[in-house]
C-alpha cells in the first residue's frame, strides 16, 4: 500500500503542476514519478504493462503542455 500510494502522489503533484503551468518543476519530478513507478511495478503492486502506460501517459501530458 505504501508504494502504491507514494506513486499516486507523485502522480498527482506533477499532472497538478502541469495544469498549473509550472513545466520546469514538473519536469523535475519526472525522476521521481519514474522510480515510484517502477518500484511499484517490481513489488507486484501494479503490472509492468500498467507501469509502462502510467510512464507513457506522463511524457505525453508533459509534451503536449509545451
Amino acid at each position: 500500500m505504501r508504494r502504491k500510494r507514494e506513486m499516486s502522489e507523485i502522480l498527482k503533484k506533477t499532472k497538478k503542476l502541469v495544469s498549473a503551468k509550472k513545466l520546469d518543476e514538473a519536469k523535475l519530478l519526472i525522476p521521481k514519478a519514474y522510480k515510484a513507478i517502477d518500484k511499484a511495478a517490481k513489488r507486484g503492486i501494479i503490472k509492468n504493462n500498467t507501469a509502462s502506460r502510467k510512464k507513457s501517459r506522463l511524457m505525453h501530458l508533459l509534451g503536449k503542455s509545451t
